[in-house]
């Protein structure tokens, strides 16, 4: 990890992109500006962990109210074969 000291109005660049600017310091918080293309997605860590956990339990959902014609589909068929194969060995 690089760790930098920046003062208020200073600036650090990240490639060619994206620029990470000190807006202001207080007693406890540091306020940053983030200048990055619009089709990059910036998120606090707390908030992106809590997307994260969000879409594993959408996929739960999901995933049990498939409808039971997939089992038969051609990809399932070959999974069980290659589990078959690999509990014979």
């Amino acid at each position: 990890m690089l760790v930098l000291t920046r003062k208020p109005q200073e600036e650090i660049k990240i490639g060619k992109d994206i620029v990470v600017k000190v807006i202001s310091i207080s007693e406890n918080s540091v306020k940053i500006g983030i200048e990055a293309p619009k089709e990059m997605v910036i998120m606090r860590a707390e908030l992106y962990q809590k997307v994260k956990e969000n879409n594993v339990e959408a996929t739960k959902k999901v995933s049990l109210n498939l409808p039971e014609n997939l089992k038969d589909l051609k990809v399932n068929k070959l999974n069980k074969r290659k589990n078959e194969r690999k509990e014979k060995d």
